[in-house]
C-alpha cells in the first residue's frame, strides 16, 4: 500500500461510527490516494493534503458522472479524515472552496430510493434464506420487527435474554445497546408482541447451538459480510435492500402510535424515537422511511 493509501485509511478508521460507516470510509480514502496518485499529485502523507487537491478528486468523480448524492457521501468522508488529520478548517462544510456548493455536488434529496419491504416479498425472500442459513433467517425477523440495522441485528444475541424477559412483561419497549449508531442506546416500541417474543425464544434457541451467534464467524465484520451476501442473493438489494426492512417497521410503528390516539407530529417524533433519530427528525423519518413501492 502507498505511503498516502496507508495514511488516509489509517484516518479513516480513526474517525469512528459503525462497522458500515467505517469500511465505506476506508474505501474512499483508498480511493482518494489512487486517484491523486494518477492525477501526478504526489504527497505521502494526509498532512500535505490541499484545497485543490480535494477539489480535483471531486471534478474527477463528476466527469464520471457519479451521482451528486454518492458525492456528498463521499466529501462527509473525506470531511472526517480532514478533521482526524487536524485539518479543521479544510473539513467544515461551509469552507469556501471545498463545501458542497463550491463543489457543484448540493441541492440533492436524501430521500433515497429505498421503501418498506412489502408482506408478500418479506416473507418469500424469508423464505429463500432460511433454506440457505436459518440464523441469517432469524438476523432477518429480528430486524423487521424491532426495526435494527445490521450491525444491531449482528450484536442482538448480547440482548436476547433481556429481551425475552421484557416481553414476556408488561413493558411497551425494548432497549437497544449494542451496535447502535454513534453507541446511543435506544427504546423501542414492541409493534406485536407475540411475534417478536417467538422470534427472540428461537434466536435464543437458536444462538445456544451456534456458539452464542446467530451467524457463526470469528467477527463481527465477518458476521455482517456474510449475512450482507445470504440477504443480497435472496434479492434484498436495491429499493428492498436490508435497510427496507426498517422502512416496513418503521410504517408498522407509525400506525401503531396513531392506533393509541397520538397525534401524526406526535406519533411521527415517537417513531424518529423508536428508529434511534431522536424526536426532532420526525417529519424526515416519515417522508423517507415511509415510502411505499409505486409497484404496491
Amino acid at each position: 500500500m502507498a505511503k498516502l493509501n496507508k495514511s488516509l485509511v489509517t484516518l479513516a478508521r480513526q474517525a469512528g461510527g459503525s462497522f458500515k460507516t467505517v469500511s465505506d470510509r476506508m474505501k474512499i480514502a483508498d480511493r482518494l490516494a489512487d486517484r491523486l496518485l494518477k492525477m501526478n499529485i504526489q504527497i505521502r502523507d494526509a498532512g500535505n493534503l490541499k484545497t485543490q487537491h480535494i477539489a480535483l478528486y471531486i471534478k474527477s468523480r463528476l466527469s464520471e458522472n457519479i451521482s451528486k448524492r454518492t458525492l456528498q457521501n463521499e466529501m462527509a468522508a473525506i470531511r472526517a479524515i480532514l478533521r482526524t488529520a487536524g485539518k479543521t478548517f479544510m473539513a467544515n462544510p461551509e469552507h469556501e472552496k471545498l463545501s458542497n456548493a463550491a463543489l457543484g455536488i448540493s441541492g440533492t434529496s436524501r430521500e433515497g430510493t429505498k421503501v418498506a419491504i412489502p408482506d408478500d416479498v418479506y416473507k418469500e425472500t424469508l423464505d429463500k434464506i432460511r433454506e440457505v442459513d436459518a440464523g441469517a433467517a432469524i438476523a432477518m425477523e429480528l430486524s423487521r420487527h424491532l426495526g435494527l440495522r445490521t450491525e444491531e441485528t449482528m450484536q442482538s444475541v448480547k440482548s436476547l435474554m433481556t429481551w425475552q424477559k421484557v416481553l414476556q412483561s408488561d413493558q411497551e419497549k425494548v432497549r437497544i445497546v449494542f451496535g447502535t449508531k454513534g453507541g446511543r442506546p435506544r427504546d423501542t416500541t414492541i409493534i406485536d408482541r407475540q411475534t417478536l417474543l417467538s422470534v427472540v425464544n428461537n434466536a435464543i434457541r437458536f444462538m445456544k447451538n451456534n456458539n452464542g451467534k446467530l451467524i457463526d464467524k470469528a467477527g463481527i465484520h465477518l458476521a455482517i459480510e456474510r449475512y450482507r451476501n445470504i440477504v443480497r442473493e435472496a434479492g434484498l438489494v436495491g429499493k428492498y435492500a436490508p435497510h427496507s426492512l426498517r422502512y416496513a417497521y418503521s410504517r408498522d410503528a407509525m400506525k401503531y402510535h396513531l392506533d393509541k390516539g397520538f397525534s401524526q407530529k406526535e406519533a411521527e417524533a415517537l417513531v424518529s424515537m423508536d428508529l434511534g433519530h431522536g424526536d426532532g427528525r420526525g417529519h424526515y423519518v416519515t417522508r423517507v422511511y415511509n415510502k411505499i413501492s409505486k409497484d404496491e
